[in-house]
C-alpha cells in the first residue's frame, strides 16, 4: 500500500553534534569498530575517523575510480565475516572502453592500507553519461551481497535485463552467481539480476530483523520511491513513475501503475534526492524501532518514516533542516546512535537529549 501522507519538521528533542569535518564528500561509513568509523570520498581518497576524538588517520590503496559528474568512489561495507577476513565491500566508478560502469570490489584492510584489492564484480552498464550509477551495499543473513546500480541516464536500460543497469544485483561474497538467483535459467535476463525497473537507487538495506530487503530511488521531479525490494520483479521504471519530465509538466512514462510491475511502499512529490536507507533497530530511541530512514539530499533534511503492520507509510517526519547540508549516507552505531554523513565534509551524531 502506497503512503501519501503529510510531514512534520522536529529537531529539537534530539541531540545534534558533528564528530569530523573537511572530508571531502563522505559518499559512504561504515563502523569497523565501536571508536572508528571507515569512510569513502567520492574523489576516491578513503580514511578512517575516531568517534571520541574526531582524529582522522588517511587509508592508502584505493582503487584507480573514475571520478566524474556523480560517479567516483561510492559505498563501502563491511564483510559479515570482518572479525576474521578484514574484508571490506567497495562499489566504485571504473572506467571500462572509455565509459564509467559500477563495479563491486574487495580488499582487506591492514592497519594504514588496504591490501589484496580486487574486482569481484564489473558490471554492464557503460553510457555516455556520467550519472546514475548507484550504488549502496548490503548483506542478507545468508552471506549474499546486494548492490544496486543506477539505469546510468539513459531510462531504456532499466527495462534491458541484456545489461546491469537500473537493476538490484545479488551475488555470493566472492562475486559468484547463487544458484537461487530469480533469473539463472532464463537466458534473455542476466543470471546477476535479482529486480529491475529501477532508475537510480542510492539506498539498499537488510532488515536482518524482518528478513526484508529495502531500497530508496530518485524520481525525476518528483517520483522518488521506497521499495520493498522481492525477488525477480520489475519495478517499473521508467513505463511508470510519479515523476515529472524535467523540460515540461508532462507526466513520466505510461502512468503510475501497470500490471506486473511493483508499486512503491512510498513516493516522494516533491522529490527529496534520497541517497541512502537505514531501517533502524537499536534501542537508544525506542520510539524509532523500526522505522525508516534517508538522506536528503536536494531537501536537506534527515528523512524519518513511520510503517504500520501493512507496510503503510503514515507518518513522515524531516530532521534538522536548518542544517542545509546534503545528507549522503546514514548509518547506526552498536549502541542505537544515528550517525550521517553531509556533502559539506561533515559526519555527525544524532542521540537523545536525556
Amino acid at each position: 500500500m502506497l503512503g501519501f501522507i503529510s510531514c512534520y519538521a522536529s529537531a529539537d528533542k534530539y541531540k545534534l553534534e558533528i564528530v569530523a569535518s573537511g572530508l571531502g564528500v563522505p559518499w559512504g561509513i561504515e563502523f569497523i569498530n565501536d571508536k572508528e568509523i571507515f569512510f569513502t570520498q567520492r574523489n576516491g581518497k578513503i580514511g578512517i575517523v575516531n568517534i571520541l576524538t574526531g582524529k582522522v588517520k588517511k587509508i592508502t590503496g584505493a582503487p584507480k575510480v573514475r571520478y566524474d559528474g556523480q560517479g567516483g568512489l561510492l559505498d563501502v561495507a563491511l564483510s559479515p565475516n570482518y572479525k576474521t577476513d578484514s574484508m571490506l565491500y567497495f562499489t566504485y566508478v571504473k572506467t571500462v572502453d572509455n565509459q564509467g560502469v559500477t563495479a563491486l570490489a574487495r580488499a582487506k584492510l591492514l592497519s594504514k592500507k588496504l591490501i589484496d584489492f580486487e574486482d569481484i564484480f564489473v558490471s554492464i552498464s557503460g553510457s555516455d553519461t556520467s550519472r546514475h550509477f548507484g550504488s549502496r551495499i548490503t548483506f542478507d543473513d545468508k552471506k549474499h551481497i546486494f548492490f544496486s546500480v543506477g539505469d546510468r541516464g539513459v531510462r531504456n536500460n532499466a527495462q534491458n535485463t541484456k545489461n546491469h543497469a537500473g537493476s538490484i544485483v545479488r551475488l555470493n561474497l566472492d562475486g559468484s552467481v547463487p544458484a537461487d538467483n530469480p533469473f539463472v535459467a532464463d537466458m534473455s535476463v542476466l543470471d546477476e539480476i535479482y529486480t529491475y525497473g529501477h532508475r537510480n537507487p542510492q539506498g539498499l538495506f537488510w532488515d536482518k530483523n524482518a528478513n526484508k530487503l529495502w531500497s530508496i530511488e530518485h524520481g525525476p521531479r518528483g517520483g522518488d520511491e521506497i521499495n520493498l525490494i522481492q525477488a525477480g520483479k520489475n519495478y517499473g521504471w521508467p513505463i511508470v513513475s510519479y515523476g515529472k519530465e524535467y523540460w515540461s509538466t508532462a507526466a513520466v512514462g505510461e502512468g503510475t501503475h501497470k500490471k506486473g510491475m511493483e508499486h512503491p511502499i512510498k513516493v516522494y512529490i516533491p522529490s527529496i534526492a534520497p541517497s541512502s536507507i537505514l531501517v533502524y533497530q537499536g534501542s537508544a530511541f525506542p520510539a524509532f524501532k523500526g522505522d525508516l530512514f534517508s538522506g536528503a539530499l536536494k531537501l536537506t533534511h534527515l528523512n524519518r518514516i513511520k510503517l504500520d503492520s501493512n507496510l503503510y507509510a503514515y507518518e513522515e517526519e524531516r530532521l534538522f533542516e536548518s542544517l542545509s547540508e546534503r545528507i549522503r549516507d546514514v548509518i547506526e552505531s552498536n549502541d542505537g546512535l544515528i550517525y550521517f554523513s553531509t556533502d559539506d565534509g561533515n559526519i555527525y551524531r544524532m542521540s537523545p537529549l536525556n
